[in-house]
């Protein structure tokens, strides 16, 4: 094939750029149900597309949300239909976004890691901290993992995606009476999700993010004791002296089954651990995980280090289809500070449950990375795909949030032999 001179490319790219403009205003050929409320959509249409696969697209869970959400996010929803089918469900959310909370610095591990804000001139920085944005977001910000799309069984999601973001494309439509969504994301792909790349055609781009920490439930653990069996001498023996600290400090480690009664106390403790986070588009009310515990019923466990008749300690770990997720944990940091080892104890508890719940997963999130790989944990990539509403703001979106830096997971051994090998997806 000859080579194409430069001006045949720029005539390339510009009829590129021609067609994907027009297939964003073509339209798809799918029609569409939306909502402000999960319970304003037919059920049974969701539930036959949704088919109890994933947590956080559960009727009764997305309900919990509704009803306990951040005082800066509102739930959206879609149904995509191909003639009277239902093809695809969409859990979005609209979100308003202050940049002081999104150009945070942090520490971690006892290193200061320089953030956008820190790289960016001071006048630019001082701007970024002023913006507003109001974005919708095809996910839940209050969890990570693929949780905002589903498929019905037997559709291609190649040809079902274009429906997705006609979808949500009416949904920022609709929202010009309550204020302009500019960007629009759809959060957490990873690579099990391939057919994400239609979303091209439509000017989103994918956006790395740091890497959820995945521990492989090896078959032949039937219980914590074959996990610590597991480990080298090294890091068996380092867990089982925080169990000795832990004990020796006085400490029981428990499952809490109501918590109800110790809302305000395991609020307190969240957010001594929410505080520290770099980015934080979202702060839990005191009653969501209450909520949410109610409406998981036995699909989510609450573990607590209890001191007497104070809390110390908690977290929580949701099953979600064949993975269990080690989901929002607080502490307290004078306690720690005493040497007790209130983090990484209640760390080694999700293990215990995802043995328990016979996963082949465990999801532990993309934070606090180094504990996380001690466990056996491994990073699995994740991508944000996102897309502004003015179509020439969108390399210098992707410019500023591809600047902020993403952490990578360090390389870790903890197992006397092969580590298990990854489940297929």
């Amino acid at each position: 094939m000859p080579k194409r001179n430069p001006f045949q490319r720029v005539v390339s790219k510009i009829d590129a750029a021609r067609e994907r403009h027009e297939a964003r205003h073509r339209p798809s050929g799918f029609r569409f149900a939306l909502a402000d409320s999960i319970g304003f959509l037919n059920s049974a249409h969701w539930d036959v597309v949704t088919t109890d696969r994933r947590f956080f697209l559960r009727r009764a869970v997305l309900e919990a949300i509704e009803q306990n959400c951040p005082d800066n996010l509102s739930p959206r929803y879609a149904l995509v239909y191909r003639d009277h089918e239902p093809v695809a469900a969409v859990a979005a959310q609209m979100v308003d976004i202050s940049g002081a909370n999104v150009w945070n610095e942090r520490e971690a591990d006892g290193k200061k890691k320089v953030s956008l804000s820190r790289a960016m001139a001071p006048a630019a920085r001082k701007l970024a901290g002023k913006i507003e944005q109001r974005a919708l977001v095809a996910g839940n910000l209050m969890s990570w993992g693929f949780d905002g799309v589903a498929f019905a069984e037997g559709t291609k999601p190649a040809e079902i995606w274009p429906g997705v973001a006609e979808a949500l494309y009416r949904v920022r439509q609709t929202e010009r009476l309550a204020g302009q969504a500019d960007l629009v994301l759809v959060k957490d792909v990873t690579p099990a999700e391939p057919h994400a790349e239609a979303l091209k055609a439509f000017s989103y781009r994918p956006l790395e993010t740091d890497p959820n920490m995945v521990l492989t439930i090896d078959p032949a653990w039937k219980s914590y004791d074959d996990y610590l069996g597991a480990l080298d001498a090294k890091y068996r023996r380092n867990a089982k002296d925080q169990i000795k600290k832990l004990a020796g400090a006085g400490c029981v480690l428990e499952p809490l089954t109501d918590l109800s009664p110790h809302a305000a106390e395991l609020h307190r403790l969240y957010q001594t651990v929410q505080a520290k986070a770099s980015v934080k588009l979202v702060s839990l009310p005191e009653s969501f995980l209450p909520a949410l515990s109610r409406a998981a019923k036995d699909h989510f466990r609450c573990t607590i280090i209890r001191r007497g008749e104070r809390i110390l300690g908690f977290i929580s770990t949701l099953r979600d289809n064949d993975t269990t997720v080690g989901y929002y944990i607080g502490f307290d940091r004078d306690a720690a500070a005493e040497g007790v080892p209130l983090y990484l104890r209640l760390l080694h508890t999700t293990i215990v449950d995802a043995i328990g719940w016979r996963s082949r997963r465990l999801s532990l999130g993309r934070t606090a990375l180094e504990p996380k790989a001690a466990l056996g944990a491994k990073p699995e990539p994740m991508s944000v795909w996102l897309r502004h509403r003015v179509p020439a703001m969108n390399w210098l979106v992707r410019g500023m949030l591809d600047a902020v830096p993403h952490a990578e997971a360090p390389e870790r051994s903890p197992f006397k032999n092969a580590p298990p090998s990854p489940p297929p997806e």
